[in-house]
C-alpha cells in the first residue's frame, strides 16, 4: 500500500490515476469515453435542494461543526422513517461527506485508545478503509470474505481483535454489492469491546430485501455512516452524517470540532431538504435498477456473465482469462476500453484482482452507445 524509507511516508499512486492508458484508448472512439470507473452520480439532484444552496442565508457565519439542529433533526427523522430506528439528534453529527470521516477516523480513535493500533476492514472493499489506517500510522488488517463477498467474522484472530480500534463494515458493499449480517457484526464488536463502524451509503439501493442499518441492533458500540452523495446525487456538496453510540459520537464530535471540520452552512440547509424528501430517491432507484439489469445483459453478450448485486449500483463482473498471461481484470479493462470506449475499474483496486467493477453512473443513452460499440443490440 505504501512506500517508506529515510524520507518517511510517500503515498502510493491514486488507484484511478492508473487508468490513464485505458482512458486514452476509450476516448479515441467517436463520442468519447463513457466513464463507468468511479461511482460519481450523473443524474440531477432535486431542484429544490439546489435552490436552497443559494437561498439559505447560512453563508455569512461559521456553521456548527456538529451540524445545525435542523440538519441533525432531519437526519434523525430520515433514519426513523426509512430505517425504523429512533435516535435523539444528540447522537447524530455532521461530516464533510463520508470519505473524510472514513480516512480520518483511525487517528481520532488511536488518540482515544493509544494501547490499540489496528483497523479491521473487509478484504474486498473501498480502499479508503485501509488508507485511513495507514495515514494514522496504524495497522490495517483485512478481514476475509466468503464466496458471496460477505465478511467472515470467524476469521478474525483474537490477537487482532485485542488490538482493534474499530471494525469497518460496508453493506450493501462496494464493490461487490453483498448484503452483510450487520446485527452479527454489532454483536461481534460488543463481545470484544471493539467499536463497529457501518458504512451504509448505498442502503437506499438495497435490492435484496428492505434497507438495513447496524442501528437495528441498538446503538451501543456502533456507529452508522450515511451520505447524500449517492442517495440524492449530491456528491459535489459533501454532506453526510454519523450516528449511533452516544459516547463515540460525542467524542468524535468534540475532536473534529477542534480540527475545524465543518459542513458549509448552505450545504447543511440543502441537506435538510434532501433528507426530508423520499420521492426523488424512489425515482433514482428505478434508474439504477434498470441500468444494472440492462448492462448485465450487455456484458453477458460479450462473454462476461455478470450477476446482479444484492445492493448498490455497481456490477461486479468476473474477468475471463485472456490466455496471454496478463492479469484478467486489467486485460478485460483494456479490452472494454478499446472495443467499447468504456472505462471500468479493475478489481485490484478493491482487493480482488479477478473482477472488474462497472458503475452505472452514465445516462441511458451513453450506456446504449457502449452497447452499440460492442455490437450488442
Amino acid at each position: 500500500m505504501t512506500e517508506g524509507g529515510a524520507d518517511g511516508f510517500r503515498p502510493p499512486p491514486y488507484p484511478y490515476d492508473r487508468l490513464d492508458g485505458a482512458r486514452r484508448a476509450a476516448a479515441a472512439h467517436e463520442g468519447g469515453v463513457v466513464d463507468l470507473s468511479v461511482g460519481t452520480p450523473c443524474d440531477p439532484p432535486p431542484p429544490e435542494v439546489v435552490a436552497t444552496l443559494s437561498s439559505s442565508g447560512a453563508e455569512r457565519g461559521y456553521p456548527a461543526s456538529v451540524g445545525s439542529a435542523a440538519f441533525r433533526e432531519a437526519a434523525a427523522g430520515w433514519m426513523e422513517r426509512r430505517l425504523g430506528v429512533r435516535l435523539p439528534p444528540s447522537q447524530v453529527a455532521a461530516c464533510v461527506g463520508t470519505k473524510e470521516f472514513v480516512a480520518t477516523l483511525p487517528q481520532w480513535l488511536h488518540l482515544r485508545t493509544p494501547g490499540r493500533d489496528t483497523i479491521l476492514h473487509p478484504a474486498v472493499a473501498y480502499p479508503t478503509y485501509e488508507m485511513g489506517a495507514v495515514l494514522a500510522g496504524c495497522r490495517a488488517v483485512a478481514v476475509p470474505v466468503d464466496d458471496r463477498w460477505r465478511l467472515d467474522l470467524s476469521a478474525i484472530s483474537e490477537e487482532d481483535s485485542a488490538r482493534a480500534l474499530a471494525l469497518w463494515v460496508n453493506s450493501p458493499g462496494n464493490p461487490a454489492g453483498q448484503i452483510d449480517d450487520l446485527v452479527a457484526a454489532a454483536e461481534w464488536g460488543r463481545r470484544r469491546g471493539v467499536p463497529v463502524f457501518s458504512d451504509e451509503c448505498y442502503t437506499e439501493f438495497t435490492w435484496d430485501g428492505p434497507p438495513r442499518t447496524i442501528l437495528e441492533a441498538g446503538a451501543e458500540g456502533v456507529v452508522a455512516v450515511h451520505s447524500v452523495s449517492k442517495r440524492s446525487n449530491l456528491a459535489g456538496v459533501r454532506a453526510g452524517f454519523y450516528a449511533g453510540d452516544g459516547d463515540l459520537v460525542a467524542y468524535l464530535s468534540e475532536v473534529r470540532k477542534h480540527a475545524g471540520f465543518m459542513v458549509a452552512g448552505p450545504v447543511q440547509a440543502a441537506a435538510v431538504v434532501a433528507w426530508s424528501d423520499q420521492s426523488h430517491v424512489d425515482d433514482q432507484r428505478e434508474r439504477y435498477r434498470s441500468r444494472l439489469e440492462r448492462f448485465a445483459k450487455v456484458l453477458d453478450a460479450v462473454g462476461v456473465p455478470t450477476p446482479l448485486p444484492g445492493g448498490g449500483f455497481y456490477l461486479w463482473a468476473p474477468a475471463p482469462d485472456a490466455g496471454d498471461g496478463s492479469p484478467p481484470a486489467w486485460s478485460l479493462t483494456d479490452r472494454l476500453a478499446r472495443e467499447g470506449g468504456v472505462l471500468v475499474s479493475p478489481g485490484e483496486f478493491y482487493g480482488a484482482g479477478g473482477h472488474i467493477r462497472v458503475a452505472m453512473v452514465a445516462p441511458d443513452d451513453r450506456l446504449e452507445l457502449v452497447a452499440r460499440r460492442l455490437g450488442v443490440a
